[in-house]
Order: structure tokens, then sequence, then C-alpha cells
């Protein structure tokens, strides 16, 4: 796992040890906390918050002292701004999902975070499958053939960035076709991904387990 502004999960959830926190900054720790309860790695997160607690608590009162004690808040944002801080302009506001950035030429997407599967330490997400009798129209429509071609760009060695989408699902559509609601992106998180084939389906992938 690499600690930076936008700290990603890329090796395994048991190396982060309580010791191995407790050297990093404030800063960094509650960076990790975030990222690990995004992939669903709650003990890492559970680590973090121990570990938070158990440093000085600030000079200023019980003001200060109460406002050190509090949660942090996501900090949401819409997707286009989230693409922004990104260096990426969408295609289409409303229905893109990723952009290619013309300063390096690496694909940038948003994820459903609710949609992210996590298992043996490595977190994966479904990209782009057929519309195999009508199982997902979305394949099909505008939005949906540009990720495909998003797709074919990382597969041929693009870079690839990932941001995290948070909202509720509506039943019977594919979140990024259609959702009850989209409470916005976090910009803090970035997932630097890599893609594989698995028969006519491409999928993001991230986290792996080092051997």
């Amino acid at each position: 796992m690499q600690i930076r502004k936008a700290a990603v999960f890329s090796n395994r959830a048991a190396d982060w040890t309580k010791e191995r926190i407790s050297q990093l900054r404030k800063q960094e720790i509650e960076q990790l906390q975030a990222n690990a309860g995004a992939l669903g790695e709650d003990g890492v997160a559970a680590l973090c918050a121990e570990v938070l607690r158990e440093r000085p608590r600030p000079r200023g009162g019980a003001a200060a002292r109460a406002a050190a004690r509090a949660p942090k808040r996501r900090r949401l944002v819409s997707r286009s701004k989230a693409f922004e801080t990104r260096g990426v302009t969408l295609q289409d506001a409303r229905t893109s999902w990723g952009g290619v950035r013309k300063s390096d030429g690496a694909v940038v997407i948003s994820l459903w975070a609710d949609a992210i599967e996590s298992a043996g330490g490595a977190c994966s997400y479904l990209l782009w499958a057929p519309n195999v009798r009508g199982s997902r129209p979305w394949s099909d429509a505008a939005a949906g053939k540009e990720r495909l071609d998003h797709c074919k760009l990382m597969l041929s060695g693009s870079r690839a960035e990932g941001m995290l989408v948070y909202g509720e699902p509506l039943d019977g559509f594919l979140p990024e076709d259609r959702a009850r609601s989209v409470h916005g992106v976090d910009p803090e998180i970035v997932l630097h991904l890599s893609i594989e084939c698995r028969g006519d389906e491409y999928w993001a992938v991230w986290g792996r387990k080092q051997s």
C-alpha cells in the first residue's frame, strides 16, 4: 500500500500493523482510514481509528478537542467537478463515466463504490460486458460504447485511474445507467487500476496481493 496525497491499497491489508500505522503523520492516517473504509478493509480502518484516538490531543480548549474527535465527513463533489480535478473534461457531463486526460493520455473513470467486489486482498469492478439478450442495454448506449473505448485504451497500455461514486442504486438498472440518487464523487481517493479481459467482459482490478 502506498501513502500519497490520494493513497490506495497496493500491498496486503495484513501488512498494516498498528506499529506501522503509528509511524505515519495524522493526515496520512486519516487518508489511509478513508481508503480502507471505501474498499471494505474494516480491520485497517479500525487500527487507524485506534491510533488516532491515542494521539496527543491538540491544545486550544474543549472546542478544539471536540473538533478533533469529530469524525471526518466525506467531501463529495459532482462527477464533472471530480474529473476536472484530475485534468479531464467529460464528453457528456450528464452521461459520461470516464474521459482521457490530454496531458498524458491516461484514462480516468468513475466507479460505483457499492459495486466493487473484494476478495483475497484484491478489488475488482466490472467495467463493461456485452448486452446479451437485453441484460445490459447501457452497454449499447453512447455512454456504454464510450466506456468500451476506454477499456480498450487501458488494455493497450494507457494508464488508468479510478474515482469512487456514492449514491443509492435503482433496482433493475446499472448505476452507470440510472440510479435512485447520486450523492457525488470523493475527490480525495484515486485508485490506480489495471484491466483484465474475462471472456467478453472488461474488469478493473487493484490492490492485488503481492506474492
